[in-house]
Order: C-alpha cells, then sequence, then structure tokens
C-alpha cells in the first residue's frame, strides 16, 4: 500500500519549503506518475511517499538516479 502526502505534508517530513518543492523540485527531481499524481486530473498534487523515500535513500547512498525516457527506456543520471 502506498502512503499519500499532500506538499505540505512531504515539506514537514523532508525539511524543506513548500514553495521549493512546487518552484525546484517538482518536474525536475520528483516525476509525475514516478513521485506524484495528480488524482482524478486536478490541480491538487499527492506525493508517494515509497518512491520519493527510495530516491532519497538512492541518491545519498551514491546511486545515480535513473531517469524515464519518452520511448519506454531510463537513463542513469
Amino acid at each position: 500500500m502506498q502512503t499519500y502526502l499532500t506538499t505540505e505534508q512531504l515539506a514537514t517530513r523532508i525539511h524543506y519549503d513548500v514553495r521549493t518543492i512546487r518552484d525546484r523540485l517538482k518536474d525536475s527531481v520528483l516525476l509525475e506518475g514516478t513521485h506524484y499524481i495528480r488524482p482524478f486530473g486536478g490541480r491538487k498534487l499527492l506525493f508517494i511517499w515509497e518512491a520519493i523515500e527510495r530516491d532519497i535513500t538512492n541518491f545519498s547512498m551514491g546511486r545515480s538516479p535513473i531517469i524515464p525516457m519518452a520511448r519506454g527506456g531510463v537513463a542513469h543520471g
């Protein structure tokens, strides 16, 4: 089961400002479909805690992030 967080809840967990998440992390580090969803196609964002926690841990351990590509492949960045 996945844990969905609002932007405010995520900010509290990772100790970042809400605006930093929206302006700097969303769509550059946190990717739609991987790290967050837009329920029912609306404007509200729900972040998937398990995916974010996994990628924070991998990055801090020196593992390169996996970047999804348009045709289904991945790039190791």
